[in-house]
């Protein structure tokens, strides 16, 4: 492959295409037509993160039968103790105009026969408060900020452009550490897939959208893209990354023995709109772990699974929807059940094979309440992100709500500092030799398998001393071969997103060995118990 190295100016960097970096980008476009906006997507434009969430969006609708109060009291619930009281209002107060904004650029959501939005429930919720399009609420907003997008001039989307690194001090020659008082981000280095060259592309500022990271786990709901390439990139340039223990296991994901990646997920709403937890005899079993049986928030919803999985021996438990009404079942969840008819499954017959699944990240990189990563001129919004909305565990739902939020919230900031940025100058090229395709891709596959294995094995839903140790040191061996894979070959994506994910895999162990207690997301069978004081784990 070619090269030969490019250097593309813009006044606006944004990584990755998904709801938070598609919104922060229109609403700046829209105001400030003169500026420009570059995004990039390491696929096509319509692959994302977002275009997975099936659920819907959780917001403050019917304000006769809900409120602000409400919904924060549920969020700060599930949470755990640790949201951050201030981001959570903010979320609930400003969420529903921010829905307003996206159903004026074109989204749907599915609406009852008297016209009003068809609210649907889900489990931590309550009340009625989440919209939704079908059971593909995510790609349908994914849909809609597209087509919103490419009325607007001054945004440029680039897909298959994969992003290497950030560029900061590090490329000038200084000797950063973290304890650098003032670490700036100049923009990023990023590989053009479809010619093979590294290109420099200089920013004012720059916005970090690029998803999780549910890759590292064997089973996932996530995309193939979700490699946490963005908080490894802001951990390697020495930001800050904050409770990266909490990684919610969607409970609910369909078993299927031939294996899917990513892991085909059954909505929560499903269970909000009466599917039932049973095992395999049939007997509901919900009612020894949460008084809201299957509603309860979904770490214990996934830790009762995960439990009766191992006091029984079989691999997955069943969600049962036999007694629900066929004709609104195929109204509000066609997707789902075309695809458990594709596999042999009729969930008007039979009970769904379900089995937890890594599927959203509550850690991330650090953020305060504009969306500034400790970097300056770096921004992040969305799964990438800890705002401290979703604390020790993420309600359902709120997550496409507070990417729109922290949009928002960007744009406004950005718009009153850009000005005063300039372009810095003087970033040398891409210091590597090129990329190539590696020559034995066996390598990264293996090590990346190895990689799943370590994790779903020993930081998965329940934790201990001894399995974080085991990971921690099988991580290290992973991470000195691929260092030195990484050194002495040109690289490639995969290489690259087997490097971001062992970093990922590290923030998480390291972050689930320094927290002695059980909370939300992380249990840990050595500190059952809570502190009676929070805090948070940042790295």
């Amino acid at each position: 492959m070619s090269n030969i190295l490019k250097m593309v100016e813009t006044d606006i960097l944004i990584l990755g295409a998904g709801i938070g970096g598609l919104t922060t980008a229109i609403k700046i476009a829209e105001k400030r037509p003169d500026l420009n906006i570059t995004v990039l997507t390491k696929t096509v434009e319509n692959e994302s993160n977002t275009r997975y969430a099936q659920g819907g969006v959780a917001a403050v609708w019917d304000e006769a039968k809900d409120s602000f109060d409400k919904h924060i009291e549920d969020t700060l619930d599930a949470g755990d103790g640790l949201c951050n009281r201030e981001a959570v209002e903010i979320v609930v107060k400003e969420g529903p105009e921010r829905v307003r904004e996206i159903i004026d650029w074109g989204t749907r959501f599915d609406k009852n026969k008297s016209e009003s939005y068809d609210l649907g429930r889900e489990g931590g919720h309550s009340e009625n408060r989440i919209l939704h399009y079908k059971d593909l609420t995510g790609w349908e907003i994914q849909r809609a900020l597209i087509a919103k997008s490419e009325t607007l001039s001054n945004i440029h989307l680039l897909e298959h452009y994969f992003v290497v690194d950030l560029i900061t001090q590090h490329h000038l020659g200084y000797n950063v550490t973290r304890l650098t008082p003032a670490i700036e981000c100049y923009g990023a280095y990023a590989l053009n897939k479809e010619s093979g060259v590294i290109e420099t592309f200089l920013s004012k500022i720059t916005v970090v959208a690029t998803g999780g990271a549910g890759q590292v786990y064997r089973s996932t709901t996530n995309p193939v893209i979700a490699s946490g390439d963005g908080i490894s990139m802001v951990y390697r340039a020495k930001g800050h990354v904050e409770n990266m223990e909490f990684v919610q296991f969607h409970p609910t994901s369909l078993y299927n023995p031939a294996g899917d990646n990513p892991s085909f997920l059954i909505s929560e709403a499903v269970r909000g709109f009466g599917g039932i937890l049973k095992n395999r005899d049939g007997k509901e079993f919900m009612h020894k772990y949460d008084e809201r049986l299957s509603l309860a928030p979904r770490d214990i919803v996934a830790r009762a699974i995960d439990n009766e999985m191992k006091i029984s021996g079989e691999e997955c438990m069943f969600l049962d929807c036999r007694h629900l009404d066929k004709e609104a079942f195929l109204a509000h969840f066609p997707t789902i059940y075309e695809k458990c008819i594709s596999i042999g499954i009729d969930p008007m017959k039979d009970m769904i094979p379900v089995v937890p699944a890594c599927h959203y990240m509550c850690g991330g990189i650090r953020v305060d309440l504009a969306g500034r990563s400790t970097i300056r001129h770096l921004y992040a919004v969305g799964e990438c992100t800890c705002t401290g909305l979703h604390g020790a565990n993420r309600l359902a739902s709120n997550s496409l709500l507070e990417a729109m939020v922290f949009a928002d919230r960007i744009q406004l900031d950005v718009l009153e500092k850009i000005d005063g940025v300039a372009l810095k100058t003087g970033i040398p090229d891409w210091n590597a030799g090129g990329t190539t395709d590696p020559k034995e891709m066996v390598l990264i596959t293996q090590s990346l398998k190895e990689l799943k294995e370590i994790m779903s094995s020993y930081v998965g839903i329940v934790r201990s001393n001894v399995r974080l140790q085991r990971a921690t040191d099988r991580l290290w061996l992973l991470y000195k071969e691929t260092e030195d894979l990484y050194s002495a070959t040109t690289i490639s994506p995969q290489l690259c997103e087997l490097r971001n994910l062992i970093t990922i895999a590290y923030l998480i162990t390291r972050s689930a060995s320094m927290r002695h207690e059980s909370r939300g997301l992380h249990f840990t069978t050595d500190y059952p118990e809570k502190f009676d004081f929070l805090q948070d784990s940042i790295l």
